[in-house]
């Protein structure tokens, strides 16, 4: 934990990192739902020497406080903003991950102006159904019955099946981490998701690059929907990956890496 940063936030603490060159094209990755900003070390490593990275432990997660009882998107994007005014961070491309493009997705609604670029890892801009919202309900209820088990297989249903073996040791480490995420964060989250609203109006009024990236195996995001989204914004383009389900930047770790460097140099351009 030596290399956090942590500020205070509606007196609960946020930690987060801040790593690279201080004055060079800035990338902010927001981690997905369990996780925390660990998961991103290996992008982090190889952008540093060229780019600023800031990655961040959201409410509820990692070493960051749980707030209450209900961790809305909103709220959690003012904790972002929060973390990149102690950070002085002016514009950066935003890049989120399923429950980190939420996130996202709530921040340019509310601090457009400091995007540059906005990429969405396996997420999408609808609010919940009726029945994804009973869902969240019913994950709740899994947590608070049996936290670990429900954790231990979430995290593996994220993987296509063709890459579980192969990626063994990857996704122990991340079932790992993810245990270390506590209940009342877990249920923070998955409340603030299940009241979350449509920021469908939020990509059309978007005037900066949009990056979509989607897995043709991804059983918690339907291609067809993606794509219909990526039609939206001003500019927007689609990566679509084969063999891969949720998790693109461990499943095809090398290519999103280079394909997500590459876009932050165009957002800059």
């Amino acid at each position: 934990m030596e290399k956090h940063k942590v500020i205070t936030f509606e007196n609960h603490e946020l930690h987060y990192r801040d790593e690279g060159r201080e004055h060079a094209q800035t990338l902010v990755l927001l981690h997905g739902f369990l996780q925390n900003l660990s998961v991103w070390s290996s992008f982090t490593l190889t952008y540093m020497r060229y780019m600023r990275v800031i990655t961040i432990d959201l409410p509820g997660h990692g070493y960051s406080s749980t707030f209450s009882d209900v961790h809305t998107m909103d709220f959690m994007a003012n904790a972002v903003k929060a973390v990149l005014d102690d950070a002085g961070v002016d514009q950066c491309v935003m890049a989120g991950h399923s429950l980190g493009g939420y996130v996202a997705l709530a921040f340019a609604d509310s601090y457009g102006y400091m995007l540059k670029g906005l990429a969405l890892l396996h997420s999408h801009a609808m609010a919940d159904d009726a029945d994804k919202r009973a869902s969240r309900d019913e994950v709740c209820r899994q947590v608070h019955l049996n936290r670990a088990g429900f954790i231990v297989d979430f995290i593996t249903n994220l993987f296509a099946d063709s890459k579980r073996e192969y990626l063994a040791q990857d996704i122990k480490e991340l079932r790992d981490q993810c245990l270390e995420t506590r209940e009342e964060g877990i249920l923070a989250a998955q409340r603030g998701m299940k009241v979350r609203t449509s920021r469908l109006r939020t990509l059309a009024k978007l005037d900066v690059p949009v990056l979509f990236v989607y897995g043709k195996q991804d059983p918690r995001i339907p291609v067809e929907e993606g794509l219909s989204q990526a039609m939206i914004p001003a500019r927007s383009e689609v990566l679509l990956l084969d063999g891969v389900a949720h998790m693109s930047f461990m499943e095809d770790r090398d290519f999103v890496k280079r394909r997500l460097s590459d876009f932050v140099s165009q957002c800059y351009s």
